[in-house]
């Protein structure tokens, strides 16, 4: 019932819900209390109201939002507070009192300074937006930006500023309860004067030497630097917080280019959420801005993904458009007939290739460039059984996607049924259960199945804590711990060189990534993810979601894997290990494979996890393993091959297009002069007349 209220109330937790129901109670609570009259109860109610509303607050809960849809926003809230408080002193007879017409006279002021204080808020705001947000570019000798308001004055200003009305309340409250109207004025006088040095402090912070320079010197800055740099291949994308990891996933590719790498960006949300990189990044959030961009030295243009705001940059002729998205896959999205927009589509090996002449969509064999993944460098190739723990087979089910289709996820149909089996395995297994991202985003079904799931990994794990067979070492376990808090505050300490949560005026002007402390940021996220998977028994069970450990880290950590139709089956055969994928539209083992490439040397599981005793098989004895040889295989056709890497296939690519776009160009150049010629013949034929 509490797991249906949490839902339909669309909060993140128990205690979130409990201060939800506290909040609604509370305000009937309040007018009960005025009206009784009780000050004790007002005061409680009061304080319950004010506790609760601040947590929802600090919790980001959608109830907040929801209540100012219905007109019961913050400032309203506040508000009845405040009348309430007015009609408690009427009913205890103080109306006629100087403090009555204080506390009427207080409130209707503060209300009133609401207004400049929300104003120069927002328009410290705007005044200090940038057109374009960058990292890794020196604007600091071409743009002078001077330092953000302090970040106590702005951050969350609005509940700031409506708490100062505690002084007054609990002044007001105070004076109901003594008769001393001293505490009264003094609440009073706290409240105002403090509402009127807030507004007084932000004015200071709207002089032209506080905000940033207009949109044009900001423009114009950024275009001298790309003039400097010139940068010759461009990672464009745009997406919403949650596609991120798209463009994550080529962070490392756009550093080890042999060419000069930019990535642009178009929403600030991406620049926010988006990983340490030590590329050059600019957000462009304004079309016309990005189109008026000098962007004449770029040969290269990448795109991750296929969305409306490409057209701003697939606009320029003078450079090559390159769709490389963000995974390889059988799904319909992989063969996409907006890319017939590019003017060559790269895939990772063969299959990509065929799966385009497959689906027939409009994209010429020709246009088709075959460059590997250099995203999966870091996973590690199998080397058999382990011989000093159990095997660890990793589930890692795709989300539900936006349909209903059957076929998209095991979690519905499959999955409990899957863990099931495994976490039962004799000889025994470890299970890890990593999940999408998206798991239960849109759908509730899915959502729940994922409960299902991880509490029936929790309950394993817990079984097999008490299992005799099973013996930790606690000390390597502390060592391992103490490591992974050593790493996390060393980390933690390597800090970039700007502030990230300060404003996006000032981190452009700061956002410049130390190179020495990210490479040793790199190492120390190895050790940590080393001293990770040390830290816990391995056999042990594991729920693993969040940004740590990484899939690629999982695989690696893996002896097999279980998952769907996704690109990480793809990802996961660069390593060789056995696999499996659910046929959860049961289509029929013959049928699946023929419609999806990725699964030729899968293990087929079906809805009721037949088939994994199978994949257990192949993970304890490898020569018994009837699909090793079509792994390889199938391996090369999906990637492509071992030699040249990559990354060396990838920069040739790049390379390639940079001399067709260069050809395309000079050729341009070379009509434009002709045709100038002629029009001075001509000009000097008429005047020779």
């Amino acid at each position: 019932m509490i797991t249906t209220a949490i839902r339909v109330a669309r909060v993140g937790s128990v205690a979130e819900l409990a201060a939800a129901a506290l909040m609604m109670l509370g305000f009937p609570c309040l007018m009960l209390a005025a009206l009784v009259p009780s000050v004790p109860a007002f005061a409680a109610a009061a304080a319950v109201t004010y506790l609760a509303d601040l947590y929802l607050h600090r919790k980001g809960s959608y109830l907040i939002s929801l209540l100012g849809k219905v007109r019961a926003g913050l400032s309203i809230r506040f508000l009845v507070r405040e009348l309430l408080l007015i009609v408690l002193l009427a009913r205890l007879e103080l109306s006629e009192e100087p403090a009555f017409y204080a506390a009427i006279a207080c409130f209707t002021v503060f209300f009133g300074l609401q207004a400049p204080h929300g104003a120069l808020v927002t328009l410290i705001g705007n005044r200090r937006q940038m057109p374009v947000v960058t990292r890794n570019v020196d604007l600091v000798s071409r743009l002078p930006i001077p330092d953000a308001p302090p970040r106590l004055l702005l951050r969350r200003a609005g509940v700031k500023m409506l708490h100062l009305d505690l002084a007054a309340m609990a002044g007001l409250l105070g004076y109901a309860v003594t008769d001393s109207a001293a505490a009264a004025f003094a609440g009073v006088g706290v409240t105002l004067g403090l509402g009127a040095l807030y507004v007084l402090a932000l004015m200071p912070y709207l002089r032209a030497k506080r905000v940033p320079p207009k949109a044009d010197k900001v423009l114009g800055a950024v275009s001298a630097w790309l003039r400097e740099y010139r940068p010759e291949t461009v990672l464009y994308f745009s997406g919403s917080a949650d596609s991120t990891y798209q463009v994550n996933m080529w962070l490392e590719t756009m550093e080890q280019l042999e060419s000069r790498p930019l990535i642009i960006l178009r929403e600030r949300v991406i620049m926010e959420t988006m990983a340490p990189t030590t590329v050059p990044v600019i957000c462009v959030p304004g079309g016309v801005h990005l189109m008026n961009m000098d962007l004449s030295m770029v040969r290269v243009a990448l795109y991750a993904a296929n969305v409306g705001k490409n057209i701003h940059l697939l606009r320029v002729p003078t450079m090559k458009h390159v769709f490389i998205g963000h995974g390889d896959s059988d799904k319909l999205a992989s063969v996409n007939p907006f890319s017939k927009v590019y003017d060559e589509v790269w895939t990772a090996g063969r299959a990509g290739r065929d799966r385009y002449a497959i689906a027939d969509v409009g994209i010429r064999d020709e246009d088709i460039v075959e460059v590997g993944r250099p995203q999966l460098a870091p996973i590690e190739p199998w080397r058999g059984a382990p011989q000093d723990r159990i095997p660890t087979v990793l589930y890692a089910p795709t989300w539900e996607g936006w349909d209903d289709d059957p076929g998209n996820t095991s979690i519905l149909l499959a999955g409990e049924n899957i863990v099931k089996k495994l976490v039962a395995a004799e000889p025994p297994v470890r299970v890890l259960y990593k999940p999408h991202p998206f798991t239960g985003s849109r759908s509730a079904k899915a959502r729940a199945a994922h409960r299902r799931i991880t509490a029936l990994v929790k309950k394993a794990a817990a079984e097999r804590a008490a299992d005799p067979r099973f013996t930790p070492d606690p000390a390597a376990q502390a060592k391992a711990k103490a490591e992974l808090t050593r790493l996390r505050a060393r980390l933690d300490g390597l800090a970039l060189a700007f502030d990230e949560k300060a404003d996006e005026a000032v981190t452009s002007r700061d956002g410049l990534i130390d190179m020495r402390k990210h490479q040793e940021a790199a190492r120390l996220r190895t050790d940590w993810n080393d001293a990770h998977w040390r830290s816990f028994p391995s056999y042990e069970h594991r729920v693993i979601t969040g940004a740590e450990p990484r899939l690629y880290d999982c695989f690696n950590a893996s002896e097999a894997m279980v998952s769907d139709i996704s690109s990480v089956v793809s990802d996961f055969i660069a390593s060789g290990k056995p696999y499996a994928v659910t046929d959860s539209a049961e289509l029929g083992a013959e049928e699946f494979r023929r419609q999806n490439t990725a699964v030729r040397a899968a293990v087929i599981l079906t809805n009721d996890a037949a088939g994994v005793e199978q994949l257990l098989a192949a993970v304890r004895d490898p020569a018994a393993d009837p699909l090793a040889a079509d792994r390889k295989e199938l391996k090369e056709y999906l990637l492509g091959p071992d030699e040249p890497t990559s990354i060396e296939r990838f920069d040739t690519a790049i390379a390639d297009l940079a001399l067709k776009a260069e050809a395309r160009n000079v050729g341009q150049a070379s009509h434009v002069v002709a045709a100038a010629g002629e029009a001075e013949l001509a000009e000097g034929g008429v005047t020779a007349v």
